[in-house]
C-alpha cells in the first residue's frame, strides 16, 4: 500500500533523543490511521543515531535511511523530500516527541482541505535553567499565542507573531519542495544557512498556516553549558539568514545590531569597565521582562543568568553569518564583473 505520509526526520548524532521520538511517532501513526513512512536522513553522524533509528522502528513503522556527509538539516528535509513517496509529509526534528494523538487531528483536518500546519511545541524544561531558558525564550517572543492557544491561522502579514517551524510542519511534499527551491541562502555553506524560516514565510504567503495545541510535541532542548553556547552561537548564523530580509519585522533590529555592537566593543577596550556595565543591564533587563510578565522565581532567575551569554554567544553568531554573507557576495561578484580591468592591447 503507498504511504499517505512521508515523515522526513534529519538527524546529526541524536542517539541519546531519536529513540523516544521514534517511539513517540510509531505511536502518533497508530492513532492517525494514515499509512506512513520514515524517511530518515543521516546528516553525517558520529553515533548509533541511525542504529537506534532502525532498531526502534523495526516492525513497527517502514523506515529507509538516507545518508550525506554533514551538510545541515537545509539539506537533509530537502533530499528527505526528495526521496519521499507520499503526497503529505511531516518534517520531524530528532528531538521532538508528538503527542499521541497529534497526527489524527492533522489527518481529520487534512481530510476536510487543511493540509499546512506547524506544531505547537513545548519545550521540557524541568527544573534545569538552561532547558527553562529556551522555553521562555519561545513562550515569551510569541506570548500572545502561548497566553491563549488555540486552533488558528496565520498568513504573511502577521507571520512572525506565531510561533513555527520545520522541526514539525506538515504540509504537501510538493509545496515544500517548491518552498525549499524558492529559497536563496546568503551562504554558500547550506550547512550554516537558516533552515525553516524564510522557507515557511513562502508557504504563508501562498497557503497560510494552521498551528493548534491539539497538532503538538515536546521539544528536548540542550541543558549543559557548553551546547547552550554552540546552539546560541548556531541561532545567531541563522538569524541573520532568516531575519536579515525586509519582510521579517526583526529585519531593522538586525541591521542595527551591528553598529551598536561594534561600538560596544570599542567603548570597552577603551574602558574595560563598561563590559561588566552591560552585562549586569542585560541581566536586570531579562529579569524585569520576566518580572512583568509575572514568570515564576525560577524562571526569572534563568533569564538574569543566561541572558548575557546568550546574547553574547547569538551575537557572535551574527557577526559569523555576516562574515559569510560577505564572502558569498564578494564570490558571486568577482572585480571582472564590475567592470573591464585587463589590460587593453595598444
Amino acid at each position: 500500500m503507498n504511504p499517505e505520509l512521508s515523515v522526513v526526520l534529519p538527524a546529526y548524532n541524536e542517539a541519546a533523543e531519536i529513540g523516544r521520538t521514534v517511539d513517540a511517532l510509531v505511536e502518533a501513526v497508530r492513532r492517525s490511521g494514515l499509512v506512513a513512512e520514515v524517511i530518515l536522513v543521516d546528516d553525517g553522524s558520529t553515533d548509533d543515531t541511525v542504529a537506534v533509528a532502525e532498531q526502534r522502528a523495526a516492525g513497527r513503522l517502514p523506515l529507509r535511511v538516507l545518508r550525506q556527509p554533514n551538510s545541515g538539516r537545509l539539506e537533509a528535509r530537502r533530499a528527505g523530500l526528495e526521496a519521499a513517496d507520499a503526497d503529505l509529509a511531516l518534517l520531524l526534528d530528532a528531538r521532538v516527541t508528538l503527542a499521541p494523538d497529534a497526527l489524527r487531528f492533522v489527518a481529520g483536518r487534512v481530510g476536510d482541505g487543511d493540509d499546512v500546519w506547524t506544531g505547537h511545541v513545548d519545550v521540557a524544561a524541568g527544573g534545569n535553567p538552561f532547558a527553562l531558558f529556551w522555553k521562555l525564550l519561545a513562550e515569551l517572543a510569541w506570548e500572545e499565542y502561548f497566553a491563549d492557544p488555540r486552533t488558528t491561522r496565520f498568513g504573511a502579514a502577521d507571520f512572525d507573531h506565531f510561533p513555527k517551524g520545520a522541526g514539525c510542519f506538515v504540509a504537501p511534499r510538493q509545496l515544500l519542495l517548491d518552498a525549499f527551491a524558492a529559497f536563496h541562502s546568503y551562504y554558500a555553506e547550506q550547512r550554516f544557512s537558516n533552515d525553516d524560516t524564510p522557507v515557511l514565510r513562502w508557504v504563508a504567503e501562498r497557503r497560510g498556516i494552521g498551528v493548534s495545541p491539539q497538532f503538538s510535541g515536546v521539544y528536548v532542548p540542550r541543558t549543559r553549558l557548553a551546547t547552550f553556547l554552540r546552539h546560541s552561537f548556531r541561532r545567531g548564523t541563522v538569524f541573520l539568514d532568516g531575519h536579515g530580509r525586509r519582510e521579517s519585522r526583526f529585519f531593522w533590529a538586525a541591521v542595527a545590531f551591528y553598529p551598536a555592537s561594534a561600538l560596544l566593543v570599542a567603548a570597552a577596550l577603551r574602558r574595560p569597565a563598561v563590559l561588566p556595565a552591560a552585562t549586569a543591564a542585560v541581566s536586570a533587563a531579562a529579569a524585569a521582562l520576566g518580572v512583568r510578565r509575572h514568570r515564576s522565581a525560577a524562571e526569572i532567575a534563568s533569564l538574569a543568568a543566561l541572558a548575557p551569554l546568550y546574547a553574547a554567544a547569538h551575537g557572535a553568531g551574527m557577526w559569523r553569518g555576516l562574515g559569510l554573507a560577505v564572502r558569498e557576495h564578494l564570490r558571486e561578484s568577482p572585480l571582472d564583473e564590475l567592470g573591464d580591468v585587463r589590460p587593453r592591447d595598444g
